[in-house]
């Protein structure tokens, strides 16, 4: 059956204003879109002042009136049922003004500690220093190296747990530090195996797992997990089972992001440095299940995107000692063979957040192709967008215009433009001027050396940094909304939505 989450849940409006309510709704096949005003459809009621935008997706109320208050229900139906969720809208004097409170915000990490940021009108909220002290503790966020002259701060990765802390990795301090959203301070240093550089949140079984390095030139890598990461009892880390006793060779791992409509997901994949195969993981007891093997079709595997349609995951090749990109090979989830290549398709594979985008860039022939995966999980053509950018981040976002459809937006790790696409029509846009990004060798803790972060299901705002400031653009809009000067090396970039 349908999934469907409206935006906001509830809201107060002054009359004269505009209002408007929305729906985001998945299902196989794609949903119908309907609503009612307190239980009744608003269908018949709809005029110049009450529009539906968005193939329906969002109901649009100009010049809002006292009777306008009601509790609006978007209703999804589809073949295999339906699902009903409440938005309400209060029209009042003098409408409280609803803050957005602690959520709807950006988290940036960068040298000079953490900024909180609202992003519509670009304010700070608050600012953690380097010095700050972690609650109840001596600890400070980011001690003194010895040798630098100012306290500095240097992170790498970070996720948002629940919306109610980040875990954020110190590579240099061999630590994760855990932020509480609700009171914006850091409450707790987590240690870790040295140079700690990635993580990933698995909402499913609620732990945090952490890649650490070793070194700087990752000699002894590890896999390490966090437990019971959303809850308040103090934290520590526990280690996987090596698979086939070679911890010292995890290059990378992936697990699949939950979806609306996928709420768990049990396995995960570890990547071999140099080795051409996928070794599968039980999330939920850490431990190794079998190889998937891929040296028939030469794909040292380097990225992987999953799509719940068809149940397939796409690997990203590494380029081979001549430097050509072998194609993408395709990887049935449910039976764990290997399907073949996803025909002449290469590069990092991304794929959209409702399963039906497949997006792969190919750096080295700066080429974008855009392929769209039907809910039989037919793959359809593809289109091609040519770019010298050098794709650093890819972020998708849902269409303003239209229901079911989805916008990408790509950061460059060489040049100062964003590139935008609206994958419904192909049409291609750039955003420009938005200064230069860290120079990749000043970001040693990924290929990211630009991020791109959305702002969630509903969210308007997109957030980049360049070396010393931070973007933040209008998806509605499609452009540029502020530069946020001063704000070194911030290229850690988390959203916290409404908890």
């Amino acid at each position: 059956p349908p999934v469907i989450r409206v935006y906001p849940e509830s809201q107060a409006r002054e009359p004269g204003v505009t209002a408007s309510l929305r729906c985001h709704a998945e299902g196989i096949p794609n949903p119908q879109l309907g609503w009612l005003k307190n239980g009744i459809d608003i269908t018949p009621k709809l005029s110049k002042q009450l529009t539906l935008q968005a193939n329906g997706s969002e109901v649009h109320i100009s010049n809002v009136r006292y009777e306008d208050t009601g509790a609006y229900t978007c209703i999804a139906k589809n073949e295999a049922g339906v699902d009903e969720d409440i938005s309400s809208l209060f029209v009042e004097d003098s409408a409280r003004k609803t803050r957005l409170g602690i959520g709807n915000m950006f988290y940036v990490f960068y040298e000079d500690g953490i900024k909180v940021i609202q992003p519509i009108e670009c304010e700070f909220q608050r600012h953690i220093k380097p010095s700050e002290k972690l609650l109840g503790f001596q600890d400070e966020v980011c001690p003194k190296a010895e040798g630098d002259e100012v306290q500095r701060c240097v992170w790498a990765s970070a996720v948002n747990v629940k919306d109610k802390f980040i875990y954020v990795t110190q590579p240099t301090l061999d630590r994760v530090l855990i932020v509480d959203v609700q009171s914006q301070k850091v409450v707790q240093a987590v240690s870790t195996d040295p140079v700690p550089v990635k993580l990933h949140y698995d909402k499913s079984h609620d732990q945090v797992w952490v890649l650490s390095w070793g070194t700087l030139e990752k000699t002894s890598p590890t896999l390490q997990v966090i437990t019971l990461a959303s809850g308040s009892a103090p934290h520590h880390t526990i280690h996987t089972q090596p698979v086939g006793k070679q911890f010292d060779r995890v290059d990378d791992f992936f697990i699949p992001t939950t979806t609306l409509i996928i709420t768990h997901m049990r396995f995960g994949f570890i990547l071999h440095k140099d080795e051409a195969a996928l070794q599968k993981i039980d999330l939920e007891t850490m431990s190794y299940i079998k190889t998937i093997n891929l040296k028939d079709y030469k794909c040292v595997p380097q990225s992987l995107a999953y799509t719940h349609l068809g149940g397939y995951y796409f690997v990203g090749c590494k380029p081979d000692s001549t430097g050509a990109v072998p194609p993408q090979v395709m990887v049935d989830g449910v039976t764990d063979s290997v399907i073949g290549f996803n025909s002449d398709v290469t590069g990092t594979p991304y794929v959209s957040p409702d399963g039906h985008y497949l997006v792969s860039i190919n750096d080295v022939k700066g080429l974008v192709r855009v392929q769209y995966i039907t809910i039989r999980g037919e793959i359809q053509e593809a289109f091609d967008i040519h770019t010298n950018l050098h794709i650093s981040d890819l972020a998708f976002q849902p269409s303003f215009t239209e229901a079911h459809q989805y916008n990408i937006y790509g950061s460059s790790s060489t040049q100062t433009d964003v590139l935008f696409v609206e994958l419904s029509s192909g049409k291609v846009k750039m955003i420009k001027s938005l200064k230069e990004p860290l120079k990749a060798e000043e970001w040693p803790w990924s290929r990211k050396n630009r991020q791109i972060q959305d702002s969630g299901l509903f969210g308007q705002y997109l957030m980049t940094p360049s070396k010393d400031s931070l973007f933040i653009l209008d998806g509605r809009l499609n452009k540029l909304n502020c530069e946020i000067t001063e704000v070194e090396k911030g290229n850690t970039v988390i959203w916290v939505g409404d908890a």
